[in-house]
């Protein structure tokens, strides 16, 4: 799995930072950026191998950034894995709908998140 980036979009430091140390364990290269608005740009200059994705943001919600990314063909084939508080049927159809890969609810552990990288990347 090394060499590979992975970009954590998350506003709450704390989970932002378990979140990077559990993919620099598992060898990836970590990307963070704690607000949306530059999310865009970060995404479309650094083409991450894969985006772990916060829904509620502020400004620009994780929606919009699926959104943004499922309109742009430069950016459609990069999975994302949505690590949200956000855990109804209805919050998971949405963020899928979107173009979310895989929908986690937090809290999220490390073998959750390890095996829903792993499915998102095909390996």
């Amino acid at each position: 799995m090394s060499n590979k980036t992975v970009l954590i979009i998350e506003d709450e430091g704390d989970a932002a930072e378990l979140f990077a140390e559990m993919m620099r364990v598992c060898g990836f290269r970590v990307l963070k950026v704690s607000n949306s608005a530059p999310a865009i740009d970060l995404i479309s200059s650094e083409k991450p191998d894969l985006i772990i994705l916060d829904i509620m943001m502020p400004g620009i919600s994780g929606l919009d950034i699926l959104h943004h990314m499922h309109h742009d063909p430069a950016l459609t084939s990069i999975p994302v894995v949505v690590v949200s508080a956000k855990g109804t049927p209805a919050d998971i159809k949405r963020g899928m709908e979107a173009g979310a890969k895989i929908y986690l609810t937090k809290p999220v552990g490390f073998q959750e998140l390890k095996e829903a990288v792993t499915r998102a990347l095909g390996e």
